[in-house]
């Protein structure tokens, strides 16, 4: 929920007359969340969006979860997930629980012959490599590395990537969100509006910056995701025949660059870096910041005992030295119940250190998380043993100096 915004042409009144200049009327979409009662959008189109010529049989697109009930901690290799396919058929899902799921996509092709509709889950991207331009029925969006792309459900959609996806695909983190996903309510004042204390602002927000109306006969296809299936669907009408919209229901971008970092004279906890909020899971960003600045301060975060959540961090950029074999795109999970900290000899390696200079992506689970057999595939079966002194010495004998990660 960023702000009101407006694009393009609407009446002056909501529910009321607005006519197409051969005076027939334009028709009005309201797209809205529980149940009239949350953020909505309200689109005008040249033509009815109902008008559907034809419905094919459904692909099954569900998540299937393998049988790895150990606990313990893991690490996912995700550089290793293959690059295959477009926007759909190339997420790899690795983690997830009936309240949010996690894959990574690595396109080598674009979606050009269909649109895409999540009518479950609002999805929110992190765009790790790649740029281009997210296409919707509300205007386009475009993106970067270290973007975060948010698409409300029931959005339709396209994803279009720059480049040549076959030498170079794009890698991206998708969180697939079964409920609305917020900016946190700490942030906020009664009002909405973003609070002087913040990580960011409204202004850091980018929503969509052009209203492309296409006025096209098809027919078109758009695959819509519910129920764990890929739905086709054949509209008479392009879906991007939109001439207006308001409201505070819509696609933006937001980039992980953007999070000003919140620090303190000793070490602040991991809620100091959340930057998104749905039911039953956070978003955090770990940026570049300044150390604990008291003066006999231990930067390197304490350990610590998930009781109540599972912990999931994407390493994006910089050197992770902590973590035995830890790589950009690697994955940790720390579930609850086992407690994780630093790795041996990284508490007094930190003292004196000034800053940090990573970027990574953290989703905290309050309810347990699942591995796909796909997780299992490009797992790092060492790592739970990784927190054994001798698995830090060197030829010296010395622990080697660690990388100062939160989680």
């Amino acid at each position: 929920m960023p702000y009101y915004t407006r694009m393009g042409h609407v009446p002056d009144k909501r529910h009321t007359q607005f006519r197409r200049p051969d005076g027939e009327l334009y028709t009005e979409e309201v797209v809205g969340a529980e149940g009239f009662s949350g953020i909505s959008a309200i689109a005008y189109h040249i033509h009815p969006p109902t008008l559907v010529e034809k419905i094919g049989d459904a692909i099954p697109y569900d998540v299937e979860y393998a049988d790895a009930e150990f606990l313990q901690h893991r690490h996912l290799k995700g550089w290793e997930v293959e690059a295959q396919g477009d926007w759909l058929t190339s997420r790899t899902y690795l983690l997830g629980n009936s309240d949010v799921r996690l894959a990574i996509a690595r396109p080598t092709v674009n979606m050009d012959d269909h649109f895409y509709r999540n009518a479950s889950c609002d999805e929110l991207v992190y765009v790790h490599e790649g740029e281009g331009t997210l296409e919707t029925m509300l205007g386009a969006v475009r993106f970067t590395d270290g973007d975060y792309v948010h698409v409300p459900r029931t959005i339709t959609h396209r994803w279009r990537f720059e480049g040549d996806l076959e030498a170079h695909p794009p890698r991206l983190l998708v969180i697939e969100s079964e409920s609305e996903v917020r900016f946190p309510k700490k942030y906020r004042n009664e009002f909405g509006q973003l609070l002087e204390h913040s990580p960011y602002c409204e202004r850091d927000i980018r929503p969509p910056s052009e209203l492309q109306t296409l006025d096209e006969k098809g027919p078109f296809e758009i695959r819509i995701k519910k129920h764990g299936k890929l739905h086709r669907y054949w509209v008479r009408y392009h879906p991007f025949d939109v001439v207006g919209w308001d409201g505070y229901m819509y696609p933006y971008a937001i980039s992980i660059h953007d999070f000003e970092p919140i620090t303190g004279r000793i070490h602040q906890p991991p809620p100091v870096h959340q930057m998104f909020a749905a039911h039953n899971f956070v978003v955090c960003s770990f940026v570049p910041r300044l150390f604990d600045y008291h003066p006999e301060a231990i930067p390197a975060p304490y350990n610590h005992s998930n009781i109540d959540s599972d912990e999931v961090l994407f390493y994006a950029e910089g050197e992770f030295m902590s973590r035995r074999g830890i790589q950009r795109g690697s994955f940790s999970l720390h579930p609850g119940g086992i407690p994780h900290g630093p790795h041996p000899g990284t508490a007094e390696a930190s003292i004196g250190k000034k800053s940090t200079d990573e970027l990574a992506v953290m989703v905290d689970t309050f309810r347990p998380l699942k591995l796909t057999q796909a997780a299992l595939d490009v797992e790092d079966r060492d790592y739970a043993y990784s927190w054994q002194p001798e698995q830090h010495s060197g030829g010296d004998g010395q622990l080697h100096d660690e990388e100062l990660t939160e989680p």
